[in-house]
């Protein structure tokens, strides 16, 4: 893996509160990654300025160099790494995590569950040295944040997370695995573009009609547009309506992070084929965002009820789509009458209806400092959060959902209303998408696996995703290149993006630059490039501290 970039990059424009002036494109310097041939050459874009190249190979030591523009061929060497320590540290986060012993499996699949929901566990940060009482406090953090991790594992943990970690990095011959690096790689190419910073959050990105790259900043509020061609950014601030509070609705969750410009909390993004206006979900609201991108202006959506709008999609008639994870809900709204619709899903019982009912007074208390989260018991069923996550529009117009908590995926008939519960056989359905047959392809997020629902037959099949050790990935989402019949998966624990060939069943594996990569949503384009953004958070986990849009083409 040979990675370009910029020797001495030119000062970025930080003028507004550490991020780039609203409304005015700029050029950033991008990354570009290619892999050697198997006679170990590579040619990299022609560049006019002086470069840095990182040379890197799993089992080997980091070659950086640098290099003129004149120079226009360079033999390098890179050397065995052969300290047993180093080896490990450069494995990623999904070998730490596979080699964790915290005593029995359901716990462990709801520990990668609940602790893998936003950033990586086994990765440099996570595997350093705490204390049982570090843990205990760290973990504290995380209910706040939103994870619902059992009860029982918020006191037993602790322990065995600081005796787990602790046994690896005395013993590294234990970590083993990670991914296999596919023969053909040298076809790839990855470019990255940097977009915000150490406390953004770049969550999910869209593909637009005109051709550009939007992206969502989840913390700091903004919208970037990247034009692929130019490498202009484009920054647009999501507009704050008098009386909001930083953190929105959810704001005693982020009273603790650094450094956040956020009311809203962009979450998903879809574009209506109509007319190119952007939806963007404000996890901290109860609104819709629509963004007309050739006017450059925002408009907001009240809606009134319901509780975190999560992911968007729009159907074939321009209604807008989307889950309310905390409020138990799907969305729709209307376009032409401008009216939302609300469909409530069916609770597990009186206590869920209970919780859901009362989440905006539990998150009140939250947000005087009440640590309401911490106090109420969590069971091993998540049992007052089922949490709506994702959700896709089949081609026949079906609305079809997953439940991350309930192990459920759901259908809703857009012409009845009508609401169809599906017990899935793995825990963790968290996004899902839909393929040209009318199949849904779902992400197991805590069992390192895909799964497809045939509505035909009513059946499911599950895929392992190819990671060493087994079991040790957390997909967070998947799409499905219709054209080609090819599911594409985040490998957030392996920082890697896989590909599945939906006809041969087989796997493709695409390593990506940084380590630490956490990614969100992905993207399509027509001639088959694949879009992701590196989106760990905190984004300071990531190596360079960088958040960028990731683009995987194959030459």
């Amino acid at each position: 893996m040979v990675t370009q970039t910029v020797a001495n990059p030119a000062p970025r424009d930080v003028s507004d509160n550490g991020y780039q002036q609203p409304g005015k494109p700029r050029m950033v310097e991008i990354e570009t990654t290619a892999f050697t041939s198997p006679a170990g050459t590579v040619r990299m874009p022609d560049v006019t300025v002086e470069m840095n190249y990182r040379i890197r190979k799993p089992g080997y030591k980091d070659v950086v160099v640098r290099i003129l523009p004149d120079q226009k061929s360079v033999p390098l060497t890179v050397d065995k790494e052969t300290d047993p320590v180093k080896i490990a540290e450069s494995k990623p986060a999904n070998a730490w995590l596979g080699a964790l012993d915290i005593g029995d499996t359901n716990a462990k699949k709801h520990f990668q569950m609940q602790c893998g929901f936003c950033h990586q566990q086994g990765n440099a940060f996570t595997r350093a040295e705490r204390s049982p009482e570090d843990w205990h406090e760290v973990i504290g953090r995380m209910i706040r944040y939103g994870s619902r991790l059992p009860t029982d594992l918020q006191k037993s943990l602790p322990e065995k997370l600081s005796a787990g970690y602790r046994k690896l990095r005395e013993n590294p011959g234990l970590v083993k695995g990670g991914i296999a690096w596919d023969s053909e790689l040298d076809k790839t190419v990855i470019t990255e573009w940097p977009l915000g910073n150490a406390m953004s959050q770049t969550h999910d990105m869209l593909i637009a009609a005109n051709k550009m790259i939007y992206v969502a900043d989840n913390i700091q509020d903004r919208l970037y547009k990247v034009d692929p061609v130019t490498n202009a950014v484009t920054v647009y601030k999501i507009p704050h309506k008098p009386g909001d509070k930083p953190g929105g609705l959810i704001a005693g969750r982020l009273k603790g992070f650094p450094s956040h410009d956020s009311t809203s909390n962009a979450h998903s993004l879809a574009e209506s084929k109509r007319d190119g206006h952007i939806f963007i979900t404000p996890s901290a609201q109860r609104r819709l965002v629509e963004f007309d991108p050739a006017s450059e202006t925002f408009l907001l959506h009240e809606i009134g009820a319901g509780f975190y709008p999560h992911t968007i999609r729009i159907d074939a008639n321009d209604n807008v789509w989307f889950t309310l994870a905390l409020s138990n809900q799907i969305a729709k709204f209307d376009r032409f009458t401008q009216k939302f619709t609300l469909f409530d899903l069916p609770a597990r019982g009186l206590k869920e209806r209970l919780t859901v009912s009362s989440i905006d007074k539990l998150f009140q208390l939250m947000n005087w400092g009440l640590p309401v989260s911490n106090w109420m018991p969590v069971d091993w069923a998540a049992t007052g959060t089922p949490l709506p996550y994702g959700i896709d529009i089949a081609p026949d117009g079906t609305v079809w959902f997953a439940r991350l908590h309930t192990q459920e995926i759901g259908k809703i008939d857009p012409a009845t209303g009508r609401i169809t519960m599906i017990p899935t056989p793995f825990i963790g359905p968290r996004r899902l998408r839909i393929d040209a047959e009318g199949n849904v392809w779902i992400v197991a997020f805590a069992e390192s696996k895909i799964a497809r629902y045939s509505p035909a037959d009513g059946k499911f099949s599950l895929f392992d995703l190819p990671v060493e050790p087994k079991g040790s990935e957390t997909p967070y989402s998947l799409n499905v290149d219709k054209k080609r019949g090819i599911v594409w998966v985040n490998g957030n624990q392996s920082d890697a993006l896989f590909a599945f060939h939906i006809k041969s069943q087989t796997w493709r594996t695409v390593p990506l630059p940084r380590r630490t990569t956490f990614t969100r949503d992905i993207e399509i384009a027509e001639d088959g490039t694949v879009y992701t953004s590196n989106s760990n958070f905190p984004s300071w986990h990531i190596e360079g501290g960088q958040p960028t849009l990731l683009r995987i083409e194959q030459k």
